[in-house]
């Protein structure tokens, strides 16, 4: 497990990964400047005062609120632009350090909006539980890595083994190695509870399911070589 992780860490500073999280972040950048000149353009419609200085002041409560909201919305942004380029980074992998095997199949655009949606939302809830979790006293943290752990690893583990297997296969697949997955899951989380280094999370996190699942699909097959 460590050193996949390492390989992962390694290949994330290449080229080929400083072009996707580079194409990741302007394109989430943008998004975000979209998003925050709408909500403010939405509030300035919604909210007019007749007193200049309390229109000021409103004005200026809203753009620190949005620049908030923007804040703790930038991992799952990007979380949701990167899913868009998990494929090609996990076919990157399969180039450099699987040269002989068969190459994975990309999957579909309207499942890798899915796919992109699905780890946003899942970003979007560890950010959120980092958050309250902060705020309420007497919380355990662990729980809260357990349960993304859970949901990571399996996320990305079925992301890289649906590349060769159909979903059906890949759930299977993943059952059957739970404790290997649920491990790299809580390395995943730990990572994604990082500020800024939540940004590259998608991508590493991809490639470090690359190679765990290349090592159990090989296990599987000289167990069952028919």
């Amino acid at each position: 497990m460590i050193d996949a992780a390492l390989l992962a860490l390694r290949q994330a500073f290449s080229p080929p990964f400083r072009m996707v999280l580079f194409k990741s972040v302007g394109l989430a950048l943008l998004l975000l400047i979209l998003i925050g000149a709408g909500l403010q353009a939405a509030l300035a419609h919604l909210v007019v005062l007749q007193n200049v200085f309390l229109d000021w002041t409103a004005a200026i409560a809203s753009a620190l609120g949005i620049l908030v909201v923007l804040f703790f919305a930038v991992p799952p942004i990007i979380s949701l632009v990167a899913g868009f380029f998990l494929d090609e980074i996990a076919g990157e992998v399969e180039r450099t350090h699987y040269p002989a095997d068969a190459p994975g199949r990309e999957q579909p655009l309207a499942r890798s909006l899915i796919l992109a949606i699905k780890f946003a939302a899942l970003v979007l809830v560890v950010n959120i539980g980092v958050l309250l979790l902060a705020l309420i006293p007497g919380v355990n943290l662990i729980a809260w890595w357990l349960a993304n752990g859970y949901l990571l690893g399996r996320e990305y583990f079925e992301l890289a083994a649906m590349r060769f297997r159909s979903p059906e296969e890949a759930k299977a697949l993943r059952r059957q190695h739970r404790g290997r997955v649920f491990f790299g899951g809580l390395m995943i989380a730990a990572m994604m509870a990082i500020p800024i280094v939540n940004l590259a999370t998608p991508l590493v996190a991809t490639a470090f399911m690359v190679h765990i699942h290349k090592r159990v699909g090989r296990r599987v097959e000289l167990l069952d070589p028919a």
